[in-house]
Protein backbone atom coordinates (compact mmCIF):
# COMPACT_ATOMS: atom_id res chain seq x y z
CA UNK A 1 0.00 0.00 0.00
CA UNK A 2 1.50 3.41 -0.93
CA UNK A 3 1.32 6.15 1.55
CA UNK A 4 -0.73 8.52 -0.12
CA UNK A 5 -3.49 5.77 0.31
CA UNK A 6 -2.26 5.09 4.03
CA UNK A 7 -2.80 8.82 4.83
CA UNK A 8 -5.53 10.26 2.22
CA UNK A 9 -3.27 12.55 0.66
CA UNK A 10 -0.94 13.19 -1.48
CA UNK A 11 2.66 13.88 -0.29
CA UNK A 12 4.24 16.93 -1.38
CA UNK A 13 6.35 20.04 -0.54
CA UNK A 14 4.55 22.82 -0.76
CA UNK A 15 8.25 26.27 -0.85
CA UNK A 16 6.59 29.80 0.13
CA UNK A 17 8.94 32.07 -0.86
CA UNK A 18 9.06 36.02 -0.68
CA UNK A 19 10.27 38.71 0.55
CA UNK A 20 10.34 39.22 4.65
CA UNK A 21 6.96 40.64 5.59
CA UNK A 22 5.19 39.00 2.08
CA UNK A 23 3.20 37.06 4.65
CA UNK A 24 4.64 33.01 4.24
CA UNK A 25 4.30 32.18 7.74
CA UNK A 26 0.84 33.82 8.05
CA UNK A 27 0.15 31.83 4.82
CA UNK A 28 1.88 28.44 5.80
CA UNK A 29 -0.08 28.37 9.15
CA UNK A 30 -3.81 29.48 7.36
CA UNK A 31 -3.13 26.55 5.21
CA UNK A 32 -1.79 23.73 6.90
CA UNK A 33 -5.28 24.37 9.38
CA UNK A 34 -7.53 24.06 6.47
CA UNK A 35 -5.83 21.13 5.20
CA UNK A 36 -5.71 19.92 8.97
CA UNK A 37 -9.37 20.53 9.46
CA UNK A 38 -9.34 18.10 6.04
CA UNK A 39 -7.90 15.49 7.46
CA UNK A 40 -4.43 16.21 5.65
CA UNK A 41 -1.21 15.82 7.75
CA UNK A 42 0.83 18.90 7.58
CA UNK A 43 4.06 20.01 8.84
CA UNK A 44 5.23 23.79 8.66
CA UNK A 45 9.26 24.05 8.34
CA UNK A 46 9.58 28.03 9.06
CA UNK A 47 13.06 29.81 8.53
CA UNK A 48 12.79 31.60 11.59
CA UNK A 49 12.01 28.23 13.76
CA UNK A 50 14.62 26.33 11.53
CA UNK A 51 16.80 29.43 12.12
CA UNK A 52 17.24 29.06 16.06
CA UNK A 53 17.89 25.36 15.69
CA UNK A 54 18.63 22.96 12.90
CA UNK A 55 20.29 26.27 11.21
CA UNK A 56 21.56 28.22 14.34
CA UNK A 57 25.31 27.55 12.73
CA UNK A 58 24.54 29.42 9.38
CA UNK A 59 24.91 33.36 8.91
CA UNK A 60 23.53 35.26 6.10
CA UNK A 61 26.04 34.87 3.29
CA UNK A 62 25.14 33.61 0.39
CA UNK A 63 27.17 30.45 1.13
CA UNK A 64 25.15 30.39 4.37
CA UNK A 65 21.72 30.97 2.83
CA UNK A 66 22.42 27.87 0.01
CA UNK A 67 23.08 25.61 2.66
CA UNK A 68 20.17 26.63 4.69
CA UNK A 69 17.93 26.27 1.77
CA UNK A 70 19.66 22.46 1.25
CA UNK A 71 19.29 21.56 4.45
CA UNK A 72 16.30 22.18 4.79
CA UNK A 73 15.03 20.99 1.27
CA UNK A 74 16.57 17.70 2.37
CA UNK A 75 14.78 17.55 5.65
CA UNK A 76 10.99 18.56 3.05
CA UNK A 77 11.92 15.61 1.10
CA UNK A 78 12.09 13.29 4.23
CA UNK A 79 9.06 14.33 5.24
CA UNK A 80 7.44 14.47 1.77
CA UNK A 81 8.91 10.19 1.71
CA UNK A 82 7.55 9.77 5.04
CA UNK A 83 3.85 10.89 3.51
CA UNK A 84 3.32 14.82 4.76
CA UNK A 85 2.31 17.52 3.47
CA UNK A 86 5.12 19.65 4.24
CA UNK A 87 5.01 23.73 3.80
CA UNK A 88 7.83 25.64 3.90
CA UNK A 89 8.30 29.46 4.49
CA UNK A 90 11.46 30.74 3.53
CA UNK A 91 12.40 33.33 2.00
CA UNK A 92 14.93 31.53 -0.60
CA UNK A 93 15.63 34.72 -2.44
CA UNK A 94 17.83 33.11 -5.32
CA UNK A 95 16.69 30.94 -8.03
CA UNK A 96 19.44 28.52 -8.59
CA UNK A 97 18.82 27.24 -4.56
CA UNK A 98 14.92 27.27 -5.07
CA UNK A 99 15.92 25.21 -8.21
CA UNK A 100 18.19 22.69 -5.91
CA UNK A 101 15.86 21.95 -3.77
CA UNK A 102 13.39 21.54 -6.08
CA UNK A 103 15.42 18.60 -7.78
CA UNK A 104 15.34 16.61 -4.39
CA UNK A 105 12.18 15.74 -5.15
CA UNK A 106 10.47 13.83 -8.05
CA UNK A 107 8.01 15.60 -10.41
CA UNK A 108 4.42 17.08 -9.32
CA UNK A 109 5.81 16.95 -5.32
CA UNK A 110 7.67 20.64 -5.10
CA UNK A 111 5.03 23.25 -5.44
CA UNK A 112 6.61 26.87 -5.34
CA UNK A 113 4.52 29.57 -4.21
CA UNK A 114 5.66 33.04 -4.84
CA UNK A 115 4.23 35.28 -2.14
CA UNK A 116 4.18 38.26 -3.79
CA UNK A 117 4.38 41.88 -2.06
CA UNK A 118 5.82 45.24 -2.31
CA UNK A 119 9.03 45.94 -0.38
CA UNK A 120 6.65 48.84 0.97
CA UNK A 121 4.32 46.55 2.31
CA UNK A 122 6.45 44.36 3.77
CA UNK A 123 8.19 47.36 5.70
CA UNK A 124 4.91 47.98 6.62
CA UNK A 125 4.16 44.90 7.91
CA UNK A 126 8.08 44.42 9.48
CA UNK A 127 6.61 43.88 13.57
CA UNK A 128 10.58 42.99 14.36
CA UNK A 129 11.98 46.00 13.12
CA UNK A 130 14.37 44.63 10.70
CA UNK A 131 13.76 46.59 7.54
CA UNK A 132 14.67 49.85 9.53
CA UNK A 133 17.98 48.29 11.28
CA UNK A 134 18.75 46.86 7.54
CA UNK A 135 17.94 50.08 6.12
CA UNK A 136 20.04 51.89 9.25
CA UNK A 137 22.90 49.43 8.52
CA UNK A 138 22.19 47.87 11.50
CA UNK A 139 21.76 44.90 9.55
CA UNK A 140 23.88 44.39 6.56
CA UNK A 141 23.11 41.30 3.53
CA UNK A 142 19.33 42.04 4.01
CA UNK A 143 16.83 40.80 1.77
CA UNK A 144 15.43 43.72 -0.29
CA UNK A 145 17.74 46.24 0.95
CA UNK A 146 21.20 45.29 0.59
CA UNK A 147 20.96 41.44 -0.74
CA UNK A 148 18.84 40.67 -3.56
CA UNK A 149 15.60 38.93 -4.44
CA UNK A 150 15.43 37.01 -7.60
CA UNK A 151 11.66 36.70 -8.62
CA UNK A 152 10.53 33.01 -9.27
CA UNK A 153 9.78 33.39 -13.40
CA UNK A 154 7.82 30.17 -13.10
CA UNK A 155 5.77 29.45 -9.89
CA UNK A 156 3.26 27.34 -9.53
CA UNK A 157 1.33 29.28 -7.97
CA UNK A 158 1.19 33.28 -7.81
CA UNK A 159 -0.09 35.20 -4.28
CA UNK A 160 0.00 38.42 -4.19
CA UNK A 161 -0.62 38.98 -0.57
CA UNK A 162 -1.47 43.08 -0.52
CA UNK A 163 -4.31 42.13 -2.86
CA UNK A 164 -5.71 38.96 -2.19
CA UNK A 165 -7.86 37.86 1.04
CA UNK A 166 -5.65 35.24 3.24
CA UNK A 167 -8.41 32.97 2.60
CA UNK A 168 -8.46 33.07 -0.96
CA UNK A 169 -4.93 32.99 -1.53
CA UNK A 170 -5.57 29.42 0.89
CA UNK A 171 -8.68 28.18 -1.33
CA UNK A 172 -6.25 28.96 -4.37
CA UNK A 173 -3.64 26.80 -2.64
CA UNK A 174 -6.06 23.98 -2.13
CA UNK A 175 -7.52 24.03 -5.19
CA UNK A 176 -4.13 23.61 -7.06
CA UNK A 177 -3.56 20.43 -4.78
CA UNK A 178 -6.52 19.14 -5.15
CA UNK A 179 -6.08 19.62 -9.19
CA UNK A 180 -2.49 18.08 -9.12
Amino acid sequence: MNKQAITNIKPCCIWLTGLSGAGKSTLAIALSDKLSGQGKHTFILDGDVLRKGLNQDLGFSDADRTENIRRVGEVAKLMVQAGLIVIVALISPFAKDRSLARALFKEGEFIEVFVDAPLATCELRDVKGLYAKARMGELTSFTGIDSSYEHPAKPEIHIHSDQEDLQYSVLRMIKYLANS
